[in-house]
């Protein structure tokens, strides 16, 4: 369907299909097929569960998105867990460590970010998400927002 964010926090708007006399009601995400609830505190504005492989946006501990499926980092470059804050985002992120792109980078650990890439492969230390997905965290979060990471 491809919505196209609007401002801060449009994670939470849903959207509604009506065909003929029916009507659908889509929810961001995952969200319409699974309840899983973030493990992160209040203060998260988003949140990492590593041994489920799911994240969600929240705010003020309410989900706003998700949970969506990510991969991590693989065995030598985890992804480390505590509190961190968003840093700088880069819409077009080319890595100059891995020679690699990574679409929609959000910056929250020194060099690890939040980037669209395959959810089936691990990564070194990033969290990869959905096209998607990627887009609506780099539309939603900003620079000084909470990622909690838990393993």
């Amino acid at each position: 369907m491809g919505l196209q964010p609007i401002g801060r926090r449009v994670a939470a708007a849903c959207a509604v299909v009506i065909s003929g006399t029916a009507m659908t009601l889509l929810l961001p995400g995952a969200a319409a097929a699974d309840h899983t609830d973030p493990p992160c505190g209040p203060a998260a504005d988003a949140c990492i569960n590593l041994s489920e492989n799911l994240s969600w946006l929240m705010s003020d501990g309410d989900v706003t998105f998700g949970p969506v499926p990510v991969s991590h980092g693989k065995p030598g470059y985890e992804t480390p867990p505590g509190v961190f804050q968003m840093s700088f985002k880069n819409r077009d992120h080319h890595s100059s460590i891995y020679d690699a792109p990574m679409p929609y980078s959000v910056f929250f650990n020194g060099d690890i970010a939040f980037h669209e890439g395959s959810v089936d492969q691990q990564s070194h230390g990033c969290v990869r998400l959905p096209h998607d997905a990627a887009r609506t965290y780099f539309y939603d979060l900003e620079p000084g927002d909470v990622v909690e990471v838990v393993p």
